[in-house]
């Protein structure tokens, strides 16, 4: 049977891929749009070859009041939300060594890559308590981790190294309520932030993230970071 699957920054990237493996699998998705009046062609193919399937939504992560206004429409449609997959991100400054970096530049990394996903998860934590295997991955980067530290891009590192204690918080209040909590590193994959030139096909990733989202990966919960097929990384 089919999960209601929220996707975050789903309109290209790792997060389009994964509307696409979600749906062929017969999943309902919910894609997060950052501007639903914009043309979003690029879904149009996917709704044809599943109606009533998909389902876009006005999900800014920056702004709040988006995210409750999204909360409060899944509510009232579907009534429950099933996975939650916080894939929305960003990557700036990435040439600015730190005596040039600008710490606004930080902030909108923190709003973005931290904050968005603390957002979803506080304002859908209801609807995904109503699951019967809830579960919440965050897409995070080995960029965040002590042993990977490679000196630049301050501002995506320290938001991701946040974001993955973040979720070992989560896993430790809501694992033993029955959810399954992951922090994953996607790979270095050819999307608009992995360049044309990453080795990574996204779809790879994308199928990874919906096996642990199905449970037919349960990698160690103890685990701080995770690839996507579900193997432990150093931290």
């Amino acid at each position: 049977m089919g999960m209601n699957i929220l996707i975050t920054g789903a309109s290209k990237g790792l997060g389009f891929s994964t509307v696409s493996e979600a749906l062929k699998g017969g999943h309902h998705v919910i894609a997060g749009v950052r501007n639903l009046q914009q043309s979003h062609e690029q879904f149009e193919a996917m709704r044809q070859e599943h109606p009533g399937q998909l389902e876009l939504i006005q999900l800014d992560v920056n702004v709040e009041s988006e995210i409750i206004a999204a909360k409060n429409a899944v509510e009232r449609r579907w009534g429950t939300v099933d996975v939650l997959i916080n894939n929305a991100g960003i990557l700036i400054a990435r040439d600015k060594k730190l005596e040039q970096l600008d710490m606004a530049e930080v902030e909108r990394s923190m709003m973005t890559n931290l904050y968005g996903p603390m957002k979803m998860v506080k304002h859908f934590l209801p609807l995904l308590r109503r699951s019967e295997r809830p579960c919440i991955i965050n897409i995070s980067s080995e960029a965040g981790c002590f042993t990977a530290a490679y000196g630049r891009d301050y501002p995506y590192a320290l938001s991701k190294s946040a974001l993955s204690f973040f979720s070992a918080q989560l896993r430790k209040e809501l694992a033993p309520q029955g959810f399954a909590v992951y922090n994953v590193h996607p790979g270095w994959i050819r999307t608009p932030m992995g360049g044309e030139q990453a080795p990574g096909d996204p779809g790879d990733t994308a199928i990874g993230l919906l096996n642990l989202a199905e449970r037919k990966v349960v990698p160690a919960q103890e685990s701080w970071m995770i690839t996507h097929k579900g193997e432990p990384m150093p931290y």
